[in-house]
């Protein structure tokens, strides 16, 4: 296939993003976690080689950004301020359940997550603290003491609040929700945001299967919200408005808390 015909390939367009996304994530990941233990804590290794996420996360930026511009006229967003105020609202609505488990583990009060009934642990309740640390050098406290440190800081939010918002959403809304839809004709002639248990049910169930276990209450009511969003505002733009708003106070309530196993 040549690039224009490439490029012109809606499903193509639609698919190799969040594709692409989760493979260099998966794979590199994988790599890299396989030689984490022998590299990490060596302080005298450079940082590329004690925290490998540091460049994983920026060269996921960069690959999946290349192929949103490429594809990008066909992705038919129907932005429009109301609608995008609607997905906004929806955005801190949705998120509100998904740190709802890790807050409840600080109302009730918990010193570890050794105190935390298994059933309660299977719904998230967890103090969350390990997961991504910007801070590539080491710092006090949540102190951001280098522009290195403020450099992997805003990239981790533009990645989350950007890359992983329109990758995921023109794969989830853009694509599946039509496909299932009508999968043996033309399902890029179903309307966007058309309503049906179906669509409904596997969205959410895949959306939930993609993220950790520990996560998979909020996933579940997140994609919910996210669903209704598709389906009240018919706007694939709205639903990326939604999910970056989502993810940035997500990452906000992370840092400020130190949750940092949140994203």
């Amino acid at each position: 296939m040549n690039p224009k015909t490439a490029q012109a390939d809606r499903n193509l367009a639609h698919v190799v993003p969040l594709m692409t996304f989760l493979v260099v994530m998966g794979v590199l990941g994988f790599v890299v976690g396989s030689f984490e233990g022998f590299f990490r804590n060596h302080s005298d290794l450079p940082w590329w080689r004690r925290d490998a996420d540091q460049w994983i996360y920026p060269l996921q930026i960069i690959v999946c950004l290349g192929l949103l511009v490429f594809w990008w006229r066909n992705y038919e967003f129907n932005w429009s301020w109301k609608t995008s105020l609607q997905g906004a609202l929806l955005g801190a609505v949705g998120i509100g359940f998904w740190l709802l488990p890790t807050q409840t583990y600080e109302w009730m009060g918990f010193a570890s997550d050794a105190e935390v009934p298994s059933w309660l642990k299977r719904l998230g309740v967890q103090e969350r603290l390990d997961g991504f640390d910007a801070r590539m050098f080491g710092a006090d406290a949540l102190a951001f003491d280098s522009v290195a440190d403020w450099t992997s800081l805003s990239l981790r939010f533009f990645r989350a609040v950007v890359i992983v918002a329109l990758v995921e959403e023109i794969f989830w809304r853009g694509f599946l929700m039509r496909w299932l839809l009508d999968r043996d004709g033309n399902y890029w002639k179903v309307p966007f945001g058309k309503p049906s248990w179906l669509t409904y049910g596997v969205t959410t169930l895949v959306f939930m299967i993609a993220h950790a276990p520990i996560d998979y209450a909020g996933a579940v009511a997140f994609g919910s919200v996210m669903y209704f969003c598709a389906i009240w505002t018919k706007s694939l733009g709205a639903c990326v408005v939604m999910h970056g708003v989502a993810n940035l106070l997500m990452g906000w309530y992370a840092v400020s808390t130190g949750k940092l196993g949140l994203w």
